[in-house]
């Protein structure tokens, strides 16, 4: 019996598998959406209408945490009418917002350094879009709170659109109320800063009142259920994982589909944390004050496609003629895992790389070393699987030379298998005898190739989850290794590559098992062709590097007799 080969089928069996299952727990097939223009006179009045309504309906503003240390009412509701509609526009070097002067949420966020599409550069994904109802709403709640009422209050601004100068660092907007509410003075801030996506969202609050005024903090993101815009995918392609992400008591990340919080809502109350809509490249996250403790939540409106998710913070107390300030901060942007990390603690965990994320980070860093070198994310990959097959060659000399071996006994296994003929049992004693007397191993070739499969694996997930591979050209056709190759021409060198390394391998004696065999390198290629251009690449170097080093092994062998 060939246990290498064997094995060899289950390793690959195994792959695929994890592969697949992968694809059809995280995975799903994403419509396209159509590109959006830059700008804001998209915005109809219809959008508006619908985008306003919902916070003021009676089951979607949060209530305060019932716990017994808060000790507060439920707030009271009602279905005031929305006011007419006021924007401000807020611009810096990688965000574009647009917020609305009803509630002062924001609802509207381009993300400039992100094209839509490769061939336009000058239309910037939209992210938060007033269009499929996606916006960060934050507001005030409690017995003296601005939203208590489910009414959203209407702001005032000094100008219509702010712009951060590059000279600057810091940019804050403020927005204010013509006269107090619920005995509040009250300013509502939005810090801007240079090449961050991370606003801070801050009331500073004056109680000129002549009780004690109470209010707490709430951010929520508020989205339907349509695909994320910008996002697409193709016939056989994959999307990873969309849906919420917050860390709880137990796990600094754990995810919800929306079909889970359609079964069950979501609540946790802990100090720190974050909540955040995940996406492929991008997410939206509420992260409130780390060293305080916040109510987080995530829920799916009955009988409506929609889906809510923030937090709220435990109560404040303003003393009559004292000041406070109470806010959060909100991201939206790419999932850059470094600086998601900065923010909260778990939160770069949404760069989810399976559970091989012990490997997969790792590999990440050196990739990411090389590109700081070669400044191609192509040539990166290349240098990274140099890099990995370096490490890894003690395993596959080991593999080589037993495959060397094994070849070698190949004309004695012919002159065995003629002679006991249909007798498996006689032929397989035989085959015993002659690897003990040869000294060859008929696994020794196959556990160095099953203990490299998790480094594919590995590397698999770095590719597909690193958004700097977004959009990232290599070199001629391939202008985004991030997607299939247009034109087919990796994979079918891939094919080529993998065709080349098996015909230096021993042929299997069993003629069923050499023709599976022989059919392999095409069902690869097949399975290939809509693989992400980086992955592809990766596995054509990872061959033709294998070839190379099964041959100087071989021959080193023949050399030394």
């Amino acid at each position: 019996m060939d246990y290498q080969r064997i094995l060899i089928f289950i390793g690959l069996g195994i792959t695929g598998y994890l592969l697949v299952f992968n694809w059809q727990q995280d995975y799903g097939n994403e419509s396209k959406q159509p590109a959006t223009g830059f700008g804001y006179e998209e915005q109809t009045d219809s959008f508006d209408e619908e985008l306003n309504s919902i916070p003021e309906n009676d089951d979607q503003i949060p209530e305060l945490f019932a716990d017994k240390r808060l000790n507060n009412p439920l707030i009271q509701k009602s279905n005031a009418q929305a006011a007419p509609q006021n924007r401000l526009k807020v611009k810096t070097d990688v965000l574009e917002v647009t917020i609305n002067l009803h509630g002062g949420d924001i609802d509207q966020a381009y993300l400039l350094k992100y094209p839509t599409q490769i061939n336009e550069p000058n239309n910037p994904l939209i992210l938060l879009n007033p269009k499929n109802l996606y916006s960060a709403q934050s507001g005030l709640i409690g017995p003296n709170g601005t939203d208590k009422t489910g009414s959203r209050p209407n702001y005032i601004a000094r100008f219509n659109e702010y712009v951060l100068d590059s000279g600057e660092q810091e940019l804050i907007v403020p927005i204010t109320l013509e006269n107090p509410i619920n005995g509040l003075i009250l300013v509502k801030e939005f810090v801007f800063r240079q090449t961050d996506y991370l606003v801070d969202v801050r009331y500073r609050l004056t109680n000129i009142g002549a009780m004690p005024a109470k209010v707490a903090f709430y951010g929520q993101i508020k989205r339907d259920g349509q695909d994320p815009v910008g996002e697409d995918t193709n016939i056989m392609g994959m999307q990873p994982f969309v849906g919420v992400a917050t860390r709880t008591m137990d796990d600094l990340y754990q995810k919800f589909t929306v079909d889970d919080l359609q079964e069950e809502s979501f609540q946790v109350f802990l100090q720190g944390g974050y909540i955040a809509f995940s996406q492929h490249y991008f997410l939206s996250a509420w992260v409130p004050e780390q060293d305080k403790a916040s109510n987080f939540y995530a829920r799916k409106l009955n009988n409506r496609d929609i889906l809510l998710l923030g937090f709220t913070s435990e109560e404040l107390e303003i003393a009559p003629g004292q000041s406070e300030i109470l806010g959060g901060s909100f991201y939206m942007g790419p999932k850059n895992q470094k600086r998601l990390d900065e923010i909260a603690e778990g939160l770069g965990l949404t760069v989810d790389y399976g559970f091989l994320w012990w490997l997969a980070q790792p590999l990440f860093s050196g990739l990411t070393l090389f590109h700081s070198l070669v400044n191609n994310w192509g040539y990166a990959i290349i240098l990274l699987t140099i890099l990995v097959k370096m490490l890894l060659y003690p395993l596959s000399a080991a593999s080589f030379r037993s495959m060397a071996k094994m070849r070698k006994l190949q004309p004695e296994m012919a002159r065995l298998k003629e002679r006991f003929g249909d007798d498996k049992q006689k032929f397989s004693q035989a085959m015993m005898e002659m690897y003990k007397k040869e000294g060859a191993n008929p696994l020794g070739g196959c556990l160095p190739i099953l203990l490299q499969m998790p480094v594919f694996l590995a590397l698999y997930w770095t590719l597909m989850e690193s958004v700097e591979l977004r959009q990232a050209p290599f070199l001629l056709w391939i202008d985004d290794l991030s997607v299939m190759d247009p034109y087919f021409v990796l994979p079918i060198l891939m094919g080529i590559s993998m065709y080349l390394t098996q015909m230096m391998q021993p042929e299997p004696p069993d003629p069923i098992q050499a023709k599976v065999f022989k059919f392999l390198p095409i069902m690869m290629t097949f399975f290939f062709l809509w693989f992400p251009a980086g992955l592809v690449l990766y596995w054509l170097i990872n061959n033709i590097l294998s070839v190379l080093q099964q041959l100087y092994v071989t021959r080193s062998l023949e050399k030394a007799g």
